[in-house]
């Protein structure tokens, strides 16, 4: 089964969008969003790996992570992940 591209992007987008949206007592930001509520928001009963890759891939050219957590997805701003410690190999 496969979906076209305009499914991945519509999603993405909304995804996007809801990043930038007031809710939860913040501003805007990273939230978790259940993994039932995004197959209704993608308008599918299931969602395979192949389609969270996709997914996956299309927030990342918009400049987000989504992080599969089982349960839940995490969306955040791959700007986020700029300012870690980096480990290097004399710490490994």
């Amino acid at each position: 089964m496969t979906y076209n591209i305009e499914w991945t992007s519509t999603v993405a987008d909304r995804l996007c969008a809801l990043y930038d949206r007031e809710f939860g007592g913040k501003k805007s930001g990273r939230y978790r969003l259940p993994a039932k509520l995004l197959r209704e928001f993608s308008g599918r009963r299931r969602l395979y790996e192949d389609d969270i890759l996709k997914l996956s891939r299309a927030l990342v050219e918009r400049g987000y992570i989504l992080i599969d957590m089982d349960s839940f997805y995490v969306v955040m701003s791959a700007n986020t992940f700029v300012n870690y410690r980096r480990a290097n190999e004399d710490l490994l």
